[in-house]
């Protein structure tokens, strides 16, 4: 499988489309349901990695968010937005190929993130602001009272 995701991030890092990350999306005994890569450079879209792009992929072609019991493999370790991605589409299992440290030796910078969300809340990282609180918690309780589904 892994093979797959290495081809689709050769094609699309040589296009300059994006960099060396493919991901392939599996259901349990091995049908693909999506191979995907990096496309941040061509699409101009910082979210565009290629477990992103394949959860959307799988997502669209399944006609569900839910991705239980579906299997991703990843040429990279996955990015802390990849990560949250991951887990919101219930993705239980990921095989993964290079590990943080192969990413930062060729320039990726995913340890700022990592720190920020242990603690280190250096403000030229990202500055949050809490504002209309009120406002917005009514929002909150308008879904809630509609008993609106739960993802």
């Amino acid at each position: 499988m892994m093979n797959l995701g290495i081809e689709e991030a050769r094609k699309t890092m040589n296009e300059n489309i994006g960099g060396p990350f493919g991901a392939v999306i599996t259901d349990s005994v091995g049908n693909v349901i999506a191979v995907s890569s990096n496309t941040v450079l061509g699409s101009h879209d910082p979210t565009a990695h290629a477990e992103i792009n394949a959860i959307r992929k799988a997502c669209s072609i399944l006609k569900t968010h839910d991705l239980s019991g579906y299997i991703l493999y990843a040429t990279g370790y996955p990015c802390p937005m990849c990560l949250s991605a991951i887990m919101w589409a219930n993705i239980k299992k990921v095989y993964y190929g290079t590990n943080l440290k192969d990413a930062e030796d060729i320039g990726f910078r995913d340890d700022f993130i990592y720190n920020y969300i242990k603690g280190d809340k250096d403000s030229k990282t990202l500055e949050l602001i809490n504002i209309d609180h009120d406002k917005c918690l009514e929002l909150f309780c308008e879904y809630k009272e509609k008993n609106k589904e739960i993802y």
